[in-house]
């Protein structure tokens, strides 16, 4: 199918990823619409894509060549250990892990500038609805102009507007926890000695009710440290995690961090808790666990992708390759299809299962790492390693799954 026009509401790395593979495939004309007038790539945030998704997208062309990544191969699973372990806790499991991670923005910068030079990409350009039951789609922004297409794709996250004229019904759920996330410039390692860090593993620490992720990203001026603990939240005052929102940073309120800190003190190993405090608070935010699944994700000439399609917990170190994913399966169902129809049923029935095993399966890690966690320090490396092939259910691996040909 060639020709035709396509609008993309949202500009992140699903938005930049679904616009390139509208103008490969041959649309006319292809905008998307961001409605943030910043930088998206101050945007810090650590993400780690499998070796194996890398290498696939990578070869659509979905995954540009030359986007700073740090390679990792090793995961170690730490407990505290106050009487037989040093400062760095006790290893009672290593894992491969054969991952590169990446900062959040060095990537979305990659996928910017590999847009093809057809596709505009217009900035403060709020999209307050859609509506595409028709022969066309139309964009209705916050200005109060409207404008037609014949396809509108969402790219727009896990409050997706055009998810509300898709699939109305579909809202996030909270999962009943939250993360702190952080990051910070690796250089401040050096005044806590390297702990038996090598830089090519991650660390997981492990605690009654939860755990911490905690890697090396590259970073726009050097390598930086990324962690990622998920826990309960605190107990007392009025947090609003009823709904899909987030403490940016800068902004995480007093009884949060000092929550943080109590756990800090009394689950973490010493050095690991001296690790997480060398980030600043401009660099520290809360954030609720949410997942979704969507009954549907096409209707008339509308088509979700990203988290807009589907919020998978981040237990499954997935979600910037699904969104990659998203926008290879939609660029080979156009190629394949003679009709708007077409295009929009083969992409469904490209991504739909996927989409759907990558979520029980998010929240299967999410019982097991945080929910109703084991006995980690009474676990030995073959219990651990039982206990994991528990969690993945017969999946082969986190990460997403290889795509079909």
């Amino acid at each position: 199918m060639r020709g035709g026009t396509v609008a993309v509401v949202g500009g992140s790395i699903a938005g930049c990823a679904l616009a390139s593979a509208a103008a490969r495939a041959g649309a006319d004309e292809v905008v998307v619409l961001e409605r943030t007038h910043g930088r998206l790539a101050d945007r810090g945030l650590g993400l780690c894509i499998h070796d194996g998704r890398a290498a696939e997208l990578a070869a659509t062309g979905a995954l540009p060549a030359g986007i700073a990544a740090h390679r990792l191969t090793r995961r170690r699973w730490v407990v505290r250990d106050d009487t037989a372990a040093g400062p760095a806790g006790r290893v009672f499991w290593e894992q491969p892990f054969p991952f590169h991670s990446y900062h959040w923005g060095l990537l979305w910068r990659g996928l910017r500038e590999a847009t093809p030079a057809s596709v505009v990409y217009r900035q403060g350009a709020a999209v307050t609805g859609v509506a595409g039951d028709g022969e066309r789609a139309e964009v209705r922004l916050a200005q109060g102009t409207a404008e037609a297409f014949d396809l509108v794709v969402g790219a727009d996250g896990y409050r997706s507007v055009v998810r509300e004229a898709v699939c109305p019904e579909s809202r996030p759920a909270y999962a009943g926890y939250v993360c702190w996330r952080g990051n910070f410039d690796a250089r401040r390692l050096e005044a806590l000695g390297d702990g038996g860090w090598p830089a090519e593993s991650v660390t997981t620490v492990c605690f009654g009710g939860g755990s911490c992720v905690i890697y090396r990203i590259p970073g726009p001026d050097g390598p930086r440290v990324n962690w990622v603990l998920y826990a309960m939240p605190p107990q007392t005052g009025r947090l609003p995690f009823d709904d899909p929102t987030s403490f940016p940073p800068g902004r995480v309120t007093e009884e949060l961090a000092a929550h943080l800190g109590a756990l800090l003190d009394r689950e973490f190993p010493p050095y690991w808790a001296r690790v997480l405090g060398l980030t600043e608070p401009a660099d520290t935010f809360v954030q609720p666990i949410y997942d979704l699944e969507t009954a549907r994700t096409t209707a008339g000439r509308l088509l979700l992708a990203g988290d807009a399609a589907t919020v998978v917990r981040p237990h499954n170190t997935s979600g910037a390759a699904k969104a990659l994913q998203d926008a290879t399966a939609f660029e080979d169902a156009w190629r394949r299809a003679g009709t708007w129809d077409e295009l929009l049923h083969a992409y469904q029935a490209a991504r739909g299962a996927a989409w759907r095993e990558m979520v029980a399966l998010a929240r299967r890690l999410g019982r097991g790492q945080v929910e109703q966690t084991p006995a980690w320090a009474a676990m030995d490396h073959r219990e651990a390693e039982s206990w994991w092939q528990g969690q993945l259910g017969g999946a082969a691996d986190i990460g997403g799954q290889a795509m079909t040909p």
